[in-house]
């Protein structure tokens, strides 16, 4: 299995970060019931005021060919999409587990 970890820096007001995470988790928590490659979903909004990230998920697949499957799936699609005008910075980690 294949643990695809991405952080995402978020601009704007701690407010309006804090509603965009918000949007974007709730859309992501839904995907394992949408993309069959999706094992699990999980989704962590930070709440250290001291750093500067603002989001984290865990999505666990079968393998790296899932990775591209979930990330071109319309539903990840439309749930990245919650971020436009709002992504400062992302990275991302993809290993087996």
């Amino acid at each position: 299995m294949v643990k695809h970890i991405v952080t995402f820096k978020l601009s704007g007001t701690a407010e309006e970060r804090r509603q965009v995470a918000e949007r974007f988790r709730d859309a992501l928590m839904a995907l394992p019931g949408q993309i069959d490659v999706l094992s699990s979903m999980e989704v962590g909004i930070n709440e250290n005021p001291a750093e500067d990230w603002d989001v984290v998920l865990t999505a666990i697949v079968p393998d790296m060919a899932s990775v591209e499957i979930y990330a071109k799936h319309p539903a990840h699609v439309a749930a990245a999409g919650l971020l436009a005008g709002h992504k400062e910075a992302r990275a991302c980690v993809d290993y087996y587990c």
